[in-house]
């Protein structure tokens, strides 16, 4: 089968919210899942009791900022690649302008490799995810402003 028929159908799995599609042709067959081997088991979490009102007695930490901006989020479960080649130079660093369909980094998924382009064009205020690390389908990835 096609390489670029088995990334339609990835694809089509994630912009359809379908969990799982099998294709069969001939002797070839791919099956695609969101959830791998077994679909996600929900998880509740009690919340831990509310701790007395008590006014603190040292000044509070001051919050640290995020930058604002557009988030670039993960269309997909796989390995977040800042460059092409682990020899080469990243696609881009923080502060660089970008513009609207510029690669910013490959995820590889299924042992394929996937390009992630901007959605959008300004300046790549942060970098979320460090080389090499997995991400998450919809985990934010970078900040552009």
């Amino acid at each position: 089968m096609d390489l670029r028929k088995i990334k339609t159908l990835i694809d089509l799995v994630q912009e359809s919210g379908i969990a799982e599609l099998e294709i069969t042709e001939g002797e070839e067959k791919v099956r695609i899942s969101r959830y791998g081997s077994a679909p996600p088991v929900p998880q509740y979490f009690q919340a831990p009791p509310a701790a007395p009102a008590i006014a603190p007695a040292a000044p509070a930490a001051p919050v640290v900022a995020e930058p604002i901006g557009h988030t670039l989020k993960s269309p997909m479960v796989g390995t977040f690649y800042r460059s092409p080649s682990p020899g080469s130079s990243s696609f881009v660093e923080i502060g660089q302008t970008v513009t609207k369909g510029q690669t910013l980094c490959i995820i590889e998924a299924m042992k394929l490799l996937n390009e992630i382009e901007s959605d959008a064009a300004g300046v790549v205020k942060a970098i979320l995810v460090e080389n090499g690390q997995p991400v998450e389908y919809g985990q934010p990835l970078f900040i552009i402003e």
